[in-house]
């Protein structure tokens, strides 16, 4: 079972890893919703995991696994406090929209 990653070719993952990397990039860049832009931060964060896992496999060397655990614990985390903070954001300013949020300075 562990060779079914290796049967595709590994210029396959680093294209599709390269096409979701920029997905999320244009969505942080592009939207003023915060719940999409931290969408976009997960997406990026996920081609990087795939990228992770997908030499790790082709190297037959689990660090890349140990790394992209790390990053999916460290990205529920983020998520967490993320949302909590979209929350307290919401119910203060009664939307999510990033460009209202310079309101929040002094």
């Amino acid at each position: 079972m562990p060779d079914v990653i290796r049967q595709i070719p590994l210029n396959n993952y680093v294209w599709f890893s390269t096409a979701l990397f920029c997905i999320g990039i244009i969505g942080v860049l592009t939207r003023r919703n915060a719940i999409i832009i931290f969408m976009s931060v997960e997406l990026m964060l996920n081609a990087a995991n795939l990228l992770l896992a997908a030499f790790s496999s082709y190297k037959a060397d689990p660090t890349g696994q140990v790394f992209v655990f790390f990053i999916m614990a460290v990205a529920a985390a983020e998520v967490a406090v993320g949302l909590a903070i979209i929350v307290m954001i919401y119910r203060n300013i009664q939307s999510i929209d990033v460009g209202i949020l310079n309101k929040l300075k002094w």
